[in-house]
C-alpha cells in the first residue's frame, strides 16, 4: 500500500524521478492551456508528470499510474490532472482508484465519457450488482456510438458474472444487430469478438465463428500471441469445421452474415 501523498513541490520519497530535459511543448494544447493556472515551477512539474505518464501508459503502466498520482499531489484540482490518474490506474488495475477518479471528473466535468469505464472497475471489485445500476443509468444519457457499445460489453460481463448468460448473450447480440453504420468496423469487431468469447466460455462451438469474424474487421484483435494454447486449439476447432474452407456450405457463404 503507498502512502498518501504530501501536498507541495516537497518530492516523495516514493516518487519517481522526472526524466532530464522533457520538452513540455509536446504536451497537447488543451492540457499546457490547463497547466497555465499554476506557477511556472509547478506548472513544469505537473507537466512534467503528465508527460511521463502519457509515455509510459503503454509499457508501464504501473510507473505512468505513479507519475500521475504524483501530478495529482501537486494539483488536483485540474481535471486534466484527475483524468490522467483514472486512465492510468484503470491501466494498472488499481480499480478502486480509478472508480475515484471517474466520479471526481463526473462531478467536476458534467461529461459521461468514463461512464463505461466506472461500470467495468465495478465489475473487477467484485460488485456487478453496481455494474448494472450504471448501465441502467446510461439508458437515459446521450451517449455516443462508442461508448453505448463499451456499456453494452460491461453490462454483458456484469450478467456472465451473475450466471445470467442467456442474458448476457442476448445483451451482446442485440447490442450487434442495433450498432448502426457510423459506429465504425472496430466498434463491431469487438463486440463480435466479446460475443464469440462469451459463447466460447460457455462451450458454444460458434463462438469461434464469431471471433474468426472480429478478427477479419480488425486484426488487432487477433490473440494469437497471447492466448497460446488456447487460440491453438480454437484454429483446430474451426479447420475440422464442415464449412471451414466452404466445401460443405451449400450456400457458398461459409456461413458468414
Amino acid at each position: 500500500m503507498r502512502e498518501p501523498s504530501r501536498p507541495g513541490l516537497e518530492r516523495n520519497p516514493d516518487e519517481p524521478q522526472l526524466e532530464d530535459n522533457l520538452d513540455l511543448r509536446t504536451l497537447p494544447f488543451p492540457i499546457r492551456a490547463e497547466l497555465r493556472g499554476l506557477t511556472a515551477t509547478m506548472a513544469e512539474t505537473v507537466g512534467g508528470h503528465l508527460l511521463m505518464a502519457g509515455q509510459l501508459m503503454d509499457e508501464d503502466p504501473e510507473l505512468a499510474y505513479q507519475h500521475a498520482d504524483s501530478a495529482k499531489r501537486r494539483a488536483a484540482r485540474l481535471p486534466v490532472v484527475r483524468e490522467a490518474l483514472a486512465e492510468t490506474s484503470y491501466a494498472a488495475g488499481h480499480f478502486e482508484v480509478a472508480l475515484n477518479e471517474m466520479r471526481a471528473l463526473r462531478r467536476m466535468t458534467g461529461s459521461q465519457e468514463y461512464l463505461a469505464a466506472m461500470a467495468d472497475c465495478e465489475r473487477a471489485l467484485g460488485r456487478p450488482q453496481n455494474s448494472l445500476k450504471l448501465a441502467k443509468e446510461a439508458t437515459g444519457l446521450p451517449l455516443d456510438a462508442h461508448q453505448r457499445v463499451e456499456m453494452a460489453m460491461v453490462e454483458a460481463g456484469a450478467r456472465d458474472d451473475l450466471g445470467q448468460d442467456a442474458e448476457a448473450k442476448r445483451l451482446l447480440k442485440r447490442a450487434i444487430e442495433d450498432l448502426g453504420p457510423k459506429a465504425g468496423k472496430e466498434s463491431l469487431a469487438r463486440l463480435q469478438f466479446a460475443y464469440g468469447d462469451l459463447l466460447s466460455k460457455h462451450d458454444d462451438n460458434d463462438g469461434v465463428d464469431w471471433v474468426m469474424r472480429a478478427i477479419t474487421l480488425d486484426p488487432a484483435l487477433d490473440p494469437a500471441g497471447d492466448t497460446g494454447d488456447d487460440y491453438e486449439v480454437a484454429m483446430d476447432v474451426l479447420d475440422e469445421s464442415p464449412t471451414a474452407d466452404g466445401s460443405d456450405d451449400e450456400s457458398g457463404q461459409n456461413g458468414e452474415s
